[in-house]
């Protein structure tokens, strides 16, 4: 069943971290929701809190890193709604270590999931939702998508790479009223977080606190990021106040990258 007048929002990644927040705040702005992610057991606990809000809500298991699992996901939203306003491109995984001995299959996967996912989930939306109807497109990156993150090269090219799609993809589908942006966190509190902790108290040789406090002293505003915060920022940008905004990169990161 589909409806026109309806506002949808695809997220990919949302299972659990910023893409759920995105997806509560964006259901609680009045949009439906279609859900992607890997794992069908954490996309059935995030729609299920979306349904009792009173929303549509639609999940897919897809790998974003198969150009054809996309394909067939988008097209199932699209069939499913008629249409999608706003795409979020969400899904990411962390990894790396020193680039001297890093595994090039590693390498591979953290560009496929992080980067080429934003290429091939854009392009399906971009051919497959009607003419007119797509208003917004937005992408996770980060703020080591505009500075260098030790021991992070795969990460952080990945999110370089996001950034400079964006910033082009902007300027081409202008003149089609559609705006394109990146949200760049900082550090958030999320289970990928808890990793990075985890591969950094490693290297350092410390303890997983000792290493979060490490992390905590670089942030101007002395803590991490709530999933929910930067939530908000998807939301404004996904809404009709952000229409004059398009091609940008924005940080939500408690100061600790003024770039």
């Amino acid at each position: 069943m589909t409806d026109q007048n309806r506002k949808v929002a695809l997220i990919t990644g949302a299972g659990r971290g910023i893409g759920k927040a995105a997806a509560v705040r964006l259901a609680k702005d009045g949009f439906s929701v279609a859900l992607l992610a890997r794992s069908k057991e954490q996309l059935e606990e995030t729609s299920a809190e979306l349904r009792a809000l009173g929303n549509r809500v639609m999940i897919g298991v897809c790998d974003v890193s198969s150009p054809q699992e996309v394909d067939a996901a988008v097209k199932a939203v699209v069939q499913e709604f008629g249409h999608i306003n706003v795409l979020l491109n969400n899904a990411g995984r962390g990894g790396g270590g020193a680039t001297a001995t890093m595994d090039d299959a590693l390498w591979r996967e953290i560009i496929d999931t992080n980067l080429n996912s934003v290429f091939y989930v854009t392009k399906s939306v971009l051919n497959n939702t009607p003419e007119g109807t797509l208003k917004t497109i937005l992408s996770v990156a980060s703020t080591g998508g505009k500075q260098g993150v030790i021991y992070a090269a795969a990460y952080s090219a990945s999110k370089h790479g996001i950034i400079g799609f964006t910033k082009s993809l902007a300027l081409e589908l202008a003149p089609k009223g559609i705006t394109v942006n990146a949200v760049c966190p900082g550090f958030v509190e999320t289970e990928l977080a808890e990793k990075a902790r985890g591969g950094y108290a490693k290297i350092w040789g410390v303890s997983v606190e000792d290493a979060k406090k490490r992390i905590e002293q670089r942030v101007p505003i002395g803590r991490y990021i709530d999933p929910s915060e930067v939530a908000a920022m998807v939301a404004y940008l996904a809404s009709d106040s952000a229409r004059g905004i398009t091609g940008q990169a924005l940080n939500v990161c408690g100061g600790l990258g003024n770039y």
